[in-house]
């Protein structure tokens, strides 16, 4: 049991989880709009996203990162080399449309941990915006790049989408700042800080309702979406219900970040 303990705690540490959650996102995207899957795309997407949180989770003490004693974290760096390697392999057969969006998207990720303005450390460190540049981040990669992909023009739907897209990673985002509580730093001002539990949950659960209206909205809705969708608001309803400060660190990490991955299973059924 500790061997697999082990495992398991790798498999988080090292963003293997949240790396399918954005994979599940991108088929998610096809299936909904109906388009085809670009494969190098999404291992480009898969690779590339585990060596990139992990330049967002322990680069920002590059030389800790870099210079690794602990044999955990030493397994994570080769782990991060090695999903470059993989993610290098499938970018070279992208689009240089792909390309162009790719870009924005690294130097948006980039922008969120690298310092850039004086007296500000990064992004991440101005406060609230944390979390809404990670939720752009993640509907840029994961419905704007397979649309691009795929050769499809930014419909009105594929902005439905975006925008849908965008509100599920907020709601999603609302049990990990909760849990930082007690973390971050009080200049951070992260809605918890600002808010409150409480009003945290408030405001994450508001957005869950608009999250399925907008499916209404679309030009093109099949029944699986529409009860898929229905589905993953009641679900989101019960995790926003449930998210507590002293939740232990797999509601969030594997809990939370498995609910894409199911999304998928949902709208494929």
């Amino acid at each position: 049991m500790p061997i697999l303990r082990r495992l398991f705690d790798f498999y988080l540490d090292a963003s293997i989880h949240v790396s399918f959650a954005i994979l599940a996102l991108v088929h998610v995207t096809c299936l909904t709009l109906n388009i085809s899957v670009d494969t190098h795309l999404c291992w480009f997407l898969f690779f590339g996203s585990i060596a990139c949180y992990n330049f967002v989770k322990y680069g920002v003490e590059a030389e800790k990162y870099i210079l690794a004693a602990d044999p955990h974290q030493m397994h994570i760096q080769w782990a991060s080399f090695l999903a470059l390697g993989f993610a290098l392999y499938h970018g070279y057969f992208l689009s240089m449309q792909v390309y162009i969006v790719i870009a924005g998207l690294v130097v948006l990720t980039g922008l969120y941990a690298i310092p850039v303005l004086p007296r500000t450390k990064n992004l991440r460190s101005l406060g609230g915006l944390k979390i809404f540049v990670v939720a752009m981040v993640w509907a840029g990669a994961t419905v704007i790049l397979p649309v691009i992909a795929a050769g499809e023009s930014i419909s009105w739907d594929v902005q439905i989408e975006t925008l849908q897209r965008f509100l599920l990673i907020l709601i999603l985002l609302v049990p990990f700042e909760i849990r930082d509580l007690a973390y971050d730093s009080p200049e951070l001002r992260t809605l918890p800080q600002r808010f409150g539990i409480t009003g945290t949950k408030i405001i994450g659960a508001c957005a869950i309702l608009p999250f399925f209206l907008l499916t209404l909205l679309k030009d093109t809705v099949s029944r699986t979406e529409l009860m898929a969708n229905g589905v993953l608001c009641l679900i989101l309803g019960m995790l926003i219900w449930t998210t507590k400060k002293n939740r232990h660190r797999y509601y969030a990490s594997f809990l939370v970040e498995t609910v894409p991955i199911f999304w998928w299973v949902l709208v494929g059924l």
